[in-house]
């Protein structure tokens, strides 16, 4: 088979919400080039649809009147008698009415998604959305494709997708990857706990050794997605006002956090102050500009900040008053004060204010060390303010152009704003930012933005509470002991990856993680419970009667030797694959154990000679286990490469387009099919759709 080449791949990647697509393969990974609602809308004949809304409009054209002529042939100004058109002026019921019908970029009025929860709902509008992508990037004929396939789908779904390539596109290959896999190449982990947050669902799969392990895989956990958080806002803040698109810019916000379990919610107590002026902060102490904001120490009473006259540093020459005694040059004259006759009076006067200085310089130092007003996290903050901008129509505009006067159209400062509409961009354009300018030109055309200041309480940092995190844990805890390597279970707690643009909340994956520590962690402490009694590497009982316990005499009691508190059957257990554990000779019953220790050790060598018709895997899965398998001692996130720069600003959330671009690069140009990792054309006229299930990945 010919080579591809890197610019011919196609790759897409249908989302409930988005759908992800690019031609070629750059050569440094990039995030999707072209983003697209995963959306379409009903056309006018029926079955077929278009990717945007299309309204019809009627406008009214005034007919075009006769022109009289002249006698002379010539155009007739006045046309007939009186100065009028053929003797009658133009009406307006004449007027002829157009259709014009107009896209709407922005509505989602009569909407249809083919997707709900990762599942296809409509074919007809899932076929349809995928000929509109491929048609947007024109890709050549000679083009191989790979698309991301959902973990809801089933193998029937995946035989649909493949018989609609193949015969709607004549693609010379095609390629179906699970998400979940593609995670794993794009953090170059083999082994590894996917968790995916998406829109309305999560997805959690255990994958090991590139091998997407189906049983017991947490598959589209309803609830447990970003929609989930939203509607969960929405029932706490619904009483106070708040629409669907308030707590939608609330949950993504940077005020809205998710905080770990059994941490306290901020409340009244504590000083909320917010410093807007370091510069006011440092010199007078005040925290911002302004009256009101002045919390220094010499509003709370205590000396000011110097230099100068009663401060904290002290009196300087150009700022003291000239005292009793003293002359213009601030030396005491002796002689009028001994002329005066008060000189204890005198003296007494300079001890107070001296003394009155001491305490004031002492105060100043006092309430310097005291604790000052600063900002505080926003976990610790009980309200904080949320700048919501809220769309309205271009309708709303009255004729002159400016906003209807309803109360609703201006900003906190009173003045109304309109922000500029972009200038139209080229939907399949060349790289990553000029797709996400043309996404929020179509958001922002024919419409106009609101700034409103919201107050939020503590109800922003419950957008996780009716047991979200617990059910993910739970399927992540369900995933893992489904993998029959017990021995791969513990690197499958290490190699936790959370993705998905639900997890873009702030403090999503450290509640997550702390949720998982609290219900299943246990600490390298509480573990050596185990290692002391039973250590991991000891062999696994067989049916083979070598670890049979033997009949054991009953200790005597007199004597005043005692009994030693020890099982026998543990110790055995404890000392069979190292005899240097075995106790002293002088234990009561040694003989005894010392016996049952030989003929384990015998039938231990029975088993080792007899085990060489085993295989050597065999043989390890039932003599050894390296790790305890129930719960772990460690749970770890994976970290994705830092070679791939232009993944470094975007973040990790959608890592499976880059684990696509990753796969596409070895299946399609290294590998060339020598793995059977794609179906190729005379595959599929021989095998039919059938086929795909031994070429996907």
């Amino acid at each position: 088979m010919p080579p591809f080449k890197d610019e011919h791949i196609l790759i897409i990647a249908p989302g409930t919400q988005t759908t992800l697509a690019q031609l070629g393969l750059p050569e440094s990974f990039t995030p999707a080039r072209l983003r697209i609602s995963t959306r379409m809308f009903p056309a006018e004949k029926k079955g077929e649809w278009e990717p945007l809304k299309v309204r019809e409009k009627k406008i009214r054209k005034p007919s075009i009147p006769d022109i009289t002529l002249g006698k002379d042939g010539q155009d007739d100004p006045l046309g007939g008698p009186n100065g009028t058109m053929n003797g009658e002026g133009p009406k307006v019921d004449d007027a002829e009415e157009e259709t014009l019908y107009e896209e709407d970029s922005t509505s989602e009025e009569g909407a249809v998604f083919p997707l709900k929860d990762g599942r296809v709902v409509n074919w007809s509008c899932f076929f349809a959305l995928l000929t509109h992508v491929y048609n947007t990037l024109s890709p050549p004929f000679h083009t191989p494709i790979l698309v991301i396939a959902q973990p809801a789908w089933t193998e029937q779904d995946h035989e649909t997708l493949t018989q609609f390539f193949f015969e709607k596109f004549k693609t010379p290959a095609f390629c179906l990857m699970d998400s979940a896999l593609a995670v794993c190449y794009a953090f170059g982990v083999p082994t590894a706990t996917v968790v995916d947050v998406g829109y309305g669902k999560c997805d959690v799969t255990a994958v090991n050794d590139f091998l997407v392990n189906d049983i017991g895989r947490g598959i589209a956990l309803h609830g447990c997605g970003g929609e989930g958080m939203t509607q969960r806002l929405l029932d706490l803040l619904s009483s106070k006002g708040f629409t669907r698109d308030m707590c939608e810019q609330l949950k993504k916000s940077t005020i809205s956090e998710i905080l770990p379990p059994g941490t306290d919610l901020p409340t009244g107590t504590g000083t909320t102050d917010n410093v807007t002026n370091p510069a006011a902060v440092a010199s007078t102490g005040a925290i911002g500009s302004g009256s009101g904001q002045r919390v220094s120490i010499a509003a709370q009473g205590g000396a000011p900040r110097g230099p100068g006259l009663d401060t904290d540093v002290g009196d300087d020459d150009h700022d003291r008053e000239i005292k009793d005694g003293e002359d213009n040059d601030g030396v005491l004259d002796v002689a009028s004060i001994v002329a005066s006759g008060k000189t204890s009076e005198f003296l007494a006067k300079k001890e107070r204010e001296k003394a009155e200085r001491a305490a004031a310089k002492k105060a100043a130092v006092d309430a310097a060390a005291a604790p000052k007003a600063v900002r505080l996290p926003n976990s610790k903050r009980e309200k904080a303010i949320l700048h919501y901008e809220e769309r309205r129509p271009l309708e709303e505009l009255n004729g002159n152009g400016k906003r209807a006067a309803d109360g609703d159209g201006t900003q906190e400062g009173g003045e109304s704003k309109r922000q500029k509409t972009p200038e139209p961009v080229n939907e399949a354009t060349d790289g990553p930012a000029p797709a996400r300018k043309e996404e929020r030109r179509r958001n922002r055309a024919n419409a106009t933005f609101v700034r409103k200041d919201v107050e939020v309480g503590i109800e922003r940092f419950k957008a996780a509470d009716g047991g979200i995190l617990d059910q993910i844990a739970d399927s992540i805890h369900r995933s893992i002991l489904s993998v029959p390597e017990v021995n791969k279970r513990s690197e499958l707690w290490d190699s936790l990856i959370i993705l998905g643009n639900g997890s873009k909340v702030r403090g999503f994956k450290d509640a997550l993680l702390s949720t998982l520590h609290t219900k299943y962690l246990i600490s390298p402490s509480s573990a050596t419970i185990f290692t002391s009694e039973l250590p991991s590497n000891l062999s696994t009982p067989l049916a083979t009667g070598a670890n049979t316990p033997l009949p054991q005499p009953q200790p005597s009691h007199h004597g005043g030797g005692g009994s030693s508190g020890v099982n026998p059957l543990l110790l055995a257990a404890t000392t069979a694959s190292n005899p240097t554990l075995a106790p002293p000779p002088n234990l009561v019953g040694h003989q005894h154990l010392h016996s049952q220790l030989q003929l384990q050790q015998y039938h231990q060598h029975q088993q080792s000679s007899s085990s060489s018709l085993l295989s050597s895997s065999q043989q390890q899965q039932q003599q050894q286990h390296s790790s305890h398998g129930q719960t772990p001692t460690s749970i770890k996130c994976a970290k994705m490469p830092e070679y791939f720069s232009e993944w470094k600003d975007v973040g990790t959330e959608e890592a499976a387009f880059l684990g696509a671009q990753v796969a596409a690069k070895v299946i399609f140009v290294v590998d060339q099919g020598l793995s059977k990792g794609f179906m190729s054309r005379t595959e599929y006229n021989e095998l039919g759709p059938q086929g795909i299930h031994e070429s996907c990945l």
